[in-house]
């Protein structure tokens, strides 16, 4: 008798299209050199050039020279792989400048690299959580899915404050047991909406009881801060953070993910997070090359900027012809549309119309209701093309007969 396994996985994923949420990964060619331009091959074969608005190379920093110069000249030199996890291949030199470039940049004693963003939260939180025993971890609400895995894998109390609520989380703490350890995990920006935490009033509320922060910075480092450190460089508050997490492969344009800490907190992670442990260690030409793309940005300001010029140009020019832009203090542009299948389809219009790309943002991502375009404006976005993708969404908004505020 066979099991009806495959009508399970059939089902689930009938599930999603009725729901008007099933994820279509549609194939790009990116072009190195003329970013934000790509090559869309619709059904894999007809090749339609087009412009990228939503992608997360926040900079355009994966085609910096800088960068592609480390990527190539050190992978003449070692080779394409790292040979396995940093424990059976030992430790390249490349990994080891970079922890060390990445601890300075954060003002922090150490720097541990990940595979990706999403291993470092998931690992680093579920072995605090762990090692801490008897703890307690307050979650802000919005928190990436890598956070809540992370908080869900270490087996510890937990608490979910309302969204930048500081009243909320003061209220979870006061109630909470004071004799447990305690570790308050939040973003510095967030992702979806573009509103940045209140990095300032969290951190005194966990000196006032007694509680490790752990703040998210992969939305913001190479974006803010004198030297690309991320928000809370930029509000002096980096040395008042614990534990800082942040992302390569977002504002330095490469790939990987990383913790700066105090070196014990670090040799504990090193020591014994599994995700960490028995993962081949990322490539020594990747670490090189981003290496090279936080040095320059360490000193370069010209790139940021820029995104902040044309960041701020694009929502003028949404808003100016009634388009419903969330309001945000950062370079993250959400454009509300509100429902799953309208979202979807405006996206298909202005990608088969317009040839501009803009991924539809739906649930589990977003809360049901809040579905929505996410824009993200680089430095590499002309004036030319904020006017097109003015004009363009202006058309499509009225070819779906969506509210425009008017």
């Amino acid at each position: 008798m066979i099991k009806p396994y495959q009508k399970i996985f059939d089902d689930a994923l009938t599930q999603l299209h009725d729901e008007k949420r099933y994820r279509v990964f549609i194939e790009l060619e990116r072009i190195a050199g003329q970013f934000p331009y790509a090559i869309f091959l619709d059904k894999g074969q007809q090749k339609k050039k087009i412009i990228n608005w939503c992608s997360n190379d926040y900079l355009g920093m994966s085609e910096n020279k800088i960068v592609l110069d480390g990527l190539i000249r050190a992978a003449k030199i070692y080779g394409a792989g790292a040979g396995g996890t940093r424990n059976i291949s030992g430790n390249s030199s490349p990994i080891i400048a970079l922890e060390k470039s990445l601890a300075d940049l954060h003002q922090k004693q150490s720097a541990l690299v990940f595979t990706s963003g999403y291993v470092s939260n998931m690992a680093t939180i579920s072995t605090i959580g762990k090692i801490l025993g008897d703890c307690i971890i307050f979650s802000d609400s919005k928190n990436h899915a890598s956070m809540i895995e992370g908080i869900n894998k270490s087996g510890a109390q937990k608490y979910i404050f309302k969204h930048n609520d500081v009243a909320h989380l003061r209220s979870l703490l006061e109630k909470s047991d004071k004799d447990k350890t305690k570790l308050i995990c939040f973003e510095s920006v967030y992702s979806m909406d573009g509103d940045t935490a209140p990095i300032k009033e969290i951190i005194e509320l966990a000196k006032e009881f007694d509680a490790l922060t752990y703040l998210d910075e992969v939305h913001a480092v190479g974006l803010y801060g004198k030297h690309g450190g991320g928000i809370s460089q930029r509000d002096g508050l980096n040395n008042e953070i614990d534990i800082i997490e942040g992302t390569l492969a977002k504002g330095f344009g490469v790939m990987g993910g990383y913790i700066a800490a105090n070196k014990t907190l670090i040799d504990v992670i090193r020591s014994y997070a599994a995700g960490f442990i028995f993962t081949t260690a990322l490539p020594p030409a990747i670490c090189a090359a981003a290496l090279a793309s936080i040095n320059h940005l360490k000193s370069s300001q010209i790139e940021r900027d820029g995104l902040y010029s044309q960041s701020n140009k694009t929502k003028k020019a949404l808003k100016g012809i009634g388009l419903p832009v969330l309001e945000t203090n950062t370079h993250i542009i959400a454009l509300m549309v509100g429902n799953a299948q309208l979202c979807k389809k405006a996206s298909d219009l202005l990608l088969d119309k317009h040839g501009i790309y803009i991924q539809p943002i739906n649930y589990p991502t977003v809360s049901r209701g809040e579905e929505r375009l996410r824009i993200t404006p680089s430095p590499k976005h002309n004036d030319e093309m904020i006017d097109s993708l003015a004009d363009a969404l202006l058309d499509v908004w009225i070819q779906l007969d969506l509210p425009l505020n008017i």
